[in-house]
């Protein structure tokens, strides 16, 4: 699966209506952003059940603002809708690799009813 185009439009629908969304938050300038999209997009060849998302933070300020993004390439995971994942910086595709399946290997259901459980 090729990589998916994230606006601020597409982003919510995109992040609540799938199992397990990857989003690369990148920037044209930016370098290491450039070094990561390759492994990236390789990564989303091996993964066809998973959407993986590319938000250029300089078309979508207003979402890069709401997740307080300070640095790029920050990556995100998110699971039904939760987000279970976030770093900045360049991963490996091995690192990808292993990533993905911690997320599919995340029990929700818990996490989710362990995080409504707290004050």
């Amino acid at each position: 699966m090729a990589t998916t185009t994230l606006t601020t439009e597409n982003f919510n629908a995109t992040v609540n209506d799938n199992e397990v969304v990857l989003v690369d938050f990148w920037a044209d300038w930016c370098g290491p952003c450039k070094r990561f999209a390759p492994i990236y997009e390789d990564a989303s060849t091996r993964h066809e059940d998973v959407v993986f998302g590319k938000l250029d933070t300089e078309d979508a300020r207003d979402v890069a603002a709401a997740w307080e993004i300070q640095s790029i390439p920050t990556i995100m995971a998110f699971r039904r809708g939760n987000l279970v994942f976030r770093q900045a910086g360049l991963l490996s595709g091995k690192q990808v690799d292993s990533l993905i399946e911690q997320v599919k290997a995340l029990d929700i259901e818990e996490l989710v009813k362990e995080a409504q459980a707290k004050p």
